[in-house]
């Protein structure tokens, strides 16, 4: 890394994460593009920036048209985008677009490399359903310290179907992205990024809470309903989302978009990747606090839970990298004023039960990290950016067995595709994995099925990635690669 904080050894900080006041939340800009024959056009440019994460202490960072992170990119599922990236840093860069189907060549995996002064400009059909996806780096190596730099950033899409329910979708006043993110810092406040075996078998995890790169961070709200589209964006911790009073917030919608129904929730797990989206009610006119904990991620502190991502018996259990018992301040909600509360649809979209008799074939992918977590690899092998590990035929329906033979958790990411999650060890999936994933965790020594297929977009030779959301984990080799060839 051309960044300096990539060579610091971490240390828990002496400054604890509520040692600043009160600030308010850090919205990131919105940027619709331009439209320019036919295609929406965004234009970014990647750049070695500085932020202050303590007031007067300056970090490098990496920033997407910003100091730090990037704009929201807001599109429409049906139109054609184009993105024209500039890599003004003095290293290679990608961008991968997160929970997108779309050609490999416009991925934005490892083989798309933006060099330094380079621009690189994908352009692709937007298919997907209305929901928060993200972009981030996806570098060879070196994904882990790019994210903690900065180079990540929401993407809102839009649709007709969910724009006809009337949810909250103010952008900055009543839906609002959280990018919730942990970050060490060293005692004087800059920050660090270690690299020691700790940090590569555990994944990095810091001590304090950034939510869009905000501390302490408070929103003022001035309506009754109070939409949050939280996304995992730490390296590697997970994390047990609840409101402080033990109020239920209503679940709407996971990875890929809107549930079939509201879910009433006072848990929500979500592991580096995942996203969803809460709705609080705001009417009662009373300051709601949203914080979370952070479960141990290790055999026996998961106590053979199916995972799931609601409740369970992760929570406050053992020590880890200063937070599994401690609760992390993540949102203080104040209400400006009265507000009506408004009742949600009883239905929020349609779409039929995972059937796997549609299923032609099945795969397995084995997740392990050898010992001491010197040996990370899916079925035994790890990363060869020259060797394509699975061929997938267009259009075919299949059934991918994800089986976790660690002492881990690990969140598993499929790119090119928005997946159905069958079961967890013959258990059906909870709620919030009823709807489309494209990232889902894996417990110690269980197996989960998803299904999936790949409907266009053939390329015998340019891969798609599967891999451990846990950067650190991918950076040392559980990833693979996949092509999708014609049938």
């Amino acid at each position: 890394m051309a960044l300096p904080l990539s060579a610091c050894e971490a240390r828990n900080s002496l400054l604890g994460s509520d040692g600043v006041g009160a600030n308010s939340l850090f919205i990131p800009q919105r940027d619709q593009g331009t439209v320019e024959q036919g295609e929406r056009v965004f234009r970014l440019s990647v750049s070695a920036r500085q932020k202050e994460f303590v007031p007067g202490v300056a970090s490098p960072t990496i920033g997407v048209n910003a100091p730090y992170l990037g704009p929201t990119l807001e599109m429409r599922r049906g139109e054609r985008v184009r993105l024209h990236i500039d890599n003004e840093l003095p290293e290679g860069a990608t961008v991968h677009w997160h929970g997108f189907e779309l050609p490999a060549a416009a991925d934005g995996g490892p083989h798309q490399l933006i060099r330094p002064g380079a621009r690189w400009s994908p352009t692709f059909e937007v298919r997907q359903r209305a929901s928060l996806y993200w972009y981030h780096s996806h570098l060879h190596r070196g994904t882990g310290p790019q994210v903690y730099a900065g180079l990540a950033a929401p993407i809102y899409v839009r649709d007709d179907e969910e724009d006809a329910l009337d949810l909250p979708s103010g952008y900055g006043i009543d839906d609002i992205p959280l990018i919730v993110q942990d970050r060490l810092l060293d005692s004087s406040g800059r920050l660090l990024y270690p690299q020691n075996m700790h940090a590569q078998m555990m994944g990095v995890r810091g001590d304090r809470i950034f939510v869009n790169g905000t501390q302490n961070a408070v929103f003022d709200a001035g309506t009754g309903l109070l939409r949050l589209r939280i996304l995992n964006g730490s390296n590697a911790r997970f994390y047990h989302f609840s409101l402080a009073g033990g109020q239920t917030m209503q679940l709407v919608a996971s990875d890929g978009g809107l549930l079939q129904r509201p879910h009433p929730t006072r848990s929500l797990r979500l592991a580096p990747g995942e996203r969803a989206q809460v709705i609080v009610d705001l009417s009662e006119g009373r300051p709601l606090s949203l914080v979370a904990t952070s479960p141990d991620n290790s055999m026996g502190m998961m106590g053979g839970d199916g995972g799931g991502m609601m409740g369970g018996g992760m929570m406050n259990r053992g020590r880890e990298g200063g937070g599994a018992d401690k609760v992390f301040r993540i949102l203080e909600i104040r209400p400006q004023g009265a507000a009506r509360s408004a009742a949600l649809p009883a239905r929020l979209a349609s779409f039929a039960v995972p059937d796997t008799s549609v299923a032609v074939r099945t795969r397995r992918f084995v997740l392990d990290m050898g010992m001491m977590g010197g040996g990370m690899s899916i079925n035994g092998a790890s990363m060869d950016m020259n060797v394509i590990n699975e061929r997938v035929p267009v259009g075919q329906w299949e059934i991918w067995e994800i089986a976790n033979a660690s002492m881990m958790a690990h969140p598993f990411h499929i790119h090119n595709a928005q997946f159905r999650v069958i079961d967890r060890d013959g258990r059906a999936p909870p709620p919030p994995e009823t709807g489309f994933k494209d990232t889902v965790v894996v417990n110690p020594r269980e197996q989960v099925r998803v299904l999936l297929r790949f409907e266009e977009h053939t390329d015998p030779d340019l891969p798609y990635m599967y891999h451990c959301h846990i950067l650190e984990h991918e950076d040392a080799g559980m990833m693979g690669q996949f092509v999708v060839v014609k049938s």
